[in-house]
């Protein structure tokens, strides 16, 4: 994404009000396939550059920047999410990475293989905030801290194709509900060519509500989604269907 887009999508953001501002995955750099052939110092130039202009506008703006963003460190690469906040910036660093032979991050990143930690959470308003990658919505580890932190929202920057725009949304729907949080997706969208397939990513960003129903979804044309998350909303679902209360009770003292 270019400079001045990025600088038109921030300002419009700015003037409806909003608190995070969050970005798909492979946005601020190349596409990991294309990564591949591009030299290290390219890539850190590309990465510090970004950087550096979201923490001029998290400043200017006073908002929070959602980034995932490709670190290079002693020419290894390194698969992280940004966190810039108007006085601070901070990284979480993908746990799990995708391992398959077709798109094969595991093998690319440095990413350490290790016990799992928790991810990043921090508040905001009164409002509890998780991110993590959305390949790792696929693992329970994740969605127990969710639980055991009572969090109002996850967020998940991803890079879906390959048309998984149906188990994505029943995804997300389901663990909305289950976990009493709100879902923000934020997906890329465009398009890949790789020795004549196509990598399609289909955009539908959404935001998905504690009772698992999508409050507002993007297609696959690159725009801008703003919603507003409520807590009243998140205490009212545990309270309803208390799940979190069930599992309270059973805890070992």
């Amino acid at each position: 994404m270019s400079a001045s887009k990025l600088d038109f999508y921030i300002k419009n953001a700015h003037k409806r009000g909003s608190k995070i501002l969050v970005l798909g995955e492979y946005v601020l750099n190349h596409f990991f396939k294309e990564l591949e052939s591009m030299p290290h110092t390219m890539i850190k130039e590309q990465t510090q550059k970004n950087i550096e202009l979201l923490k001029r506008y998290a400043l200017e703006y006073n908002m929070i920047f959602i980034a995932p963003i490709i670190q290079v460190k002693k020419k290894k690469f390194y698969k992280e999410i940004a966190k810039i906040a108007p006085k601070s910036i901070s990284y979480y660093t993908q746990q799990i990475l995708i391992p398959y032979s077709h798109w094969n991050e595991k093998s690319f990143f440095a990413n350490p293989v290790a016990p799992l930690k928790e991810p990043m959470i921090f508040n905001i308003d009164g409002i509890k905030v998780c991110v993590f990658a959305g390949f790792e919505l696929h693992f329970d580890h994740f969605w127990q801290v969710v639980m055991k932190k009572k969090v109002d929202l996850v967020i998940l920057p991803t890079v879906s194709t390959f048309e998984s725009h149906n188990r994505w949304r029943e995804i997300l729907k389901t663990k909305a509900f289950l976990h009493s949080c709100y879902i923000v997706r934020a997906n890329r969208v465009g398009e890949y060519m790789d020795k004549k397939v196509s990598w399609n990513f289909y955009g539908d960003t959404m935001i998905v509500d504690p009772q698992g129903e999508v409050d507002m979804m993007l297609e696959d044309k690159e725009s801008m989604l703003i919603e507003t998350v409520s807590k009243e909303v998140t205490i009212q679902h545990r309270k309803d269907w208390g799940f979190h209360k069930e599992l309270k009770v059973r805890e070992i003292k």
